[in-house]
């Protein structure tokens, strides 16, 4: 059951209790009820439901949860007194529309005072309870997202700067010591920036895009050292894509799988494109398109053979974005593969 459902849940169960309570207790009091002060019971609960929805739906519009404290309980305490009048004042004309209001006693100061307070208790309540429930929720995702980074921390050292990939990349540099030592140097630099930035990867759950893409760079140079002219590399990054920061090691994570299960399989060689672009919708879009081709497109469920790639950015991105950040891969024609990463327009603030 997904945080949507649950809700919606919680609010017909909470608020379809109120009116039963409400209810029970009135028929206690008068000995019995008409249908219309029942129905004007179940109206009033119907109405304290849209309302606390709209309540929530400004908190999170307006990501109420992101101020500070002293700001967050004066925004707090002006809604619920707004919502409390709101409220009282709805009362009155769902009596009135029921027929069952009475001027003397409906009217009488006492009689306000104590439905705007009990209003207020009730949607002071509510909030309390929504901001349990987001706080919870929050610090769940958070040890989820804490136990799988290490998850992925160590599998990224395990597969990617495995002795195999040093093996391979160091060859490379003792090919070119004699040949070429300013571009030994030049690789061997690249070598320790990779290790470093890998090493060194902190509990940050973004980093700057620019980061990223300059780690991208060096594995890529020291690919191209090893593949040679079998390996072409283009970069189309628009400028907008600087603005946005993505979780570490995701990019780069793409662009090996693209070298493993597409490059390497080719006698030939092939291409790998990189594209970010900033899509109408204000989102960010990040494209590695390698040459290959799929012959069973992967569920993305499951690791695939050999390697954790694309389940665990699948996983980060959902912990992090919730829905709003994707993932795909598809052909493109006959001669390519596109994995495909949405970052959505929403900043997290989660370091």
């Amino acid at each position: 059951m997904n945080r949507f459902s649950l809700y919606w849940i919680l609010q017909i169960i909470g608020w379809g209790s109120f009116a039963s309570i409400n209810i029970f207790f009135a028929s206690l009091s008068s000995g019995s009820l008409t249908p219309a002060q029942i129905w004007a019971f179940i109206t009033l609960s119907a109405f304290y439901l849209l309302s606390s929805h709209l309540l929530r739906y400004i908190v999170k519009t307006y990501e109420w949860f992101k101020l500070e404290l002293p700001q967050l309980l004066l925004q707090v305490l002006l809604a619920l007194l707004a919502l409390s009048l709101v409220t009282t004042i709805a009362q009155i004309f769902i009596n009135l529309g029921f027929g069952i209001l009475n001027p003397k006693e409906d009217f009488r100061f006492l009689i306000i005072s104590a439905n705007l307070f009990l209003s207020f208790l009730f949607y002071a309540l509510w909030f309390l309870c929504y901001f349990l429930f987001h706080f919870l929720d929050n610090y769940n995702n958070s040890l989820k997202y804490e136990a799988k980074i290490n998850e992925i921390r160590l599998n990224h050292l395990k597969s990617q700067l495995n002795p195999h990939f040093i093996f391979n990349a160091l060859n490379s540099v003792r090919a070119l010591v004699d040949e070429d030592p300013v571009k030994a140097k030049s690789a061997i630099t690249r070598i320790s920036n990779i290790l470093r930035f890998s090493l060194m990867m902190d509990k940050k759950q973004v980093i700057e895009f620019a980061d990223e893409l300059a780690t991208v760079k060096d594995y890529l140079a020291l690919e191209s050292i090893r593949f040679e002219e079998r390996l072409e590399v283009i970069y189309n990054i628009e400028e907008d894509a600087y603005s946005y920061k993505i979780p570490p090691m995701m990019l780069q994570t793409i662009v090996e799988n693209a070298i493993k299960h597409g490059i390497s399989n080719l006698v030939k060689g092939g291409l790998i494109e990189i594209k970010c672009r900033e899509g109408i919708d204000d989102d960010l879009y990040i494209q590695v398109k390698n040459s290959g081709r799929l012959i069973t497109p992967p569920t993305l469920k499951t690791k695939r053979e050999g390697g954790h790639g694309l389940s665990n950015t699948l996983q980060r991105l959902k912990l992090i974005y919730g829905e709003k950040g994707t993932l795909r891969i598809f052909n493109s024609g006959t001669q390519f593969v596109i994995t495909e990463i949405k970052i959505p327009k929403q900043r997290v603030n989660l370091e």
